[in-house]
């Protein structure tokens, strides 16, 4: 019910809405979600805070809203490059991957929030994660099909296996994620874990 009203509660006008979902991205890049407050967005974005509850109800609409369409943070798209590894190469670098700056900075600004903020970890899972989770999903299952991933391999878990890294080395250890990063993985960790137990 609650999110027939989100979806229901009225656009801004023109390409304001773009503008203010990308002062929200720039904000929470700076401040991280704790500080942000919508004072701060109405200020980044030269907007009222009247127009900005109008259209989100509360801070974690907003920021789910503009982390979800934000530029640097593209909505990945189905893709079949004929192989696991060309597919996940495809997902990981660049635009809207591991190694693109804004994402990963905006999602530094959200971990200290996500556990302990239930609306926000809501909205992030079904919003941001869910669509992603679901492309990823597709590049495993066709793996299955094509043969590439062992019938004795859990595909649940070796598909959270890179960004699970990925993120470790980011947040963790403080490495930058890096292409080559990204292959180490996907060469020595996630295909051979795909080829399954070798019967010798």
């Amino acid at each position: 019910m609650n999110v027939d009203v989100v979806r229901q509660r009225p656009r801004v006008e023109g390409g304001r809405e773009d503008e203010i979902l990308d002062a929200t991205v720039a904000v929470v890049a700076e401040l991280g979600y704790d500080r942000l407050t919508m004072d701060a967005v109405a200020t980044a974005a030269k907007a009222s805070k009247a127009t900005l509850y109008r259209r989100w109800s509360t801070k974690a609409d907003l920021v789910v809203d503009a982390i979800s369409r934000a530029k640097g943070c593209p909505m990945p798209e189905d893709l079949d490059t004929g192989s696991l590894r060309g597919d996940l190469i495809s997902m990981s670098c660049g635009d809207g991957g591991f190694t693109d700056e804004l994402p990963m900075s905006v999602i530094a600004g959200l971990l200290t929030a996500l556990h302990r903020d239930a609306d926000l970890q809501k909205a992030f899972r079904e919003r941001f994660l869910g669509p992603r989770i679901a492309v990823t999903n597709k590049v495993y299952e066709r793996a299955v099909e094509r043969g590439e991933i062992a019938p004795d391999v859990d595909v649940a878990l070796l598909s959270v296996t890179l960004p699970a890294v990925i993120v470790h080395h980011a947040y963790i250890l403080g490495v930058e994620p890096t292409d080559e990063l990204i292959l180490r993985v996907i060469d020595n960790v996630i295909l051979p874990a795909a080829r399954g137990a070798q019967v010798s």
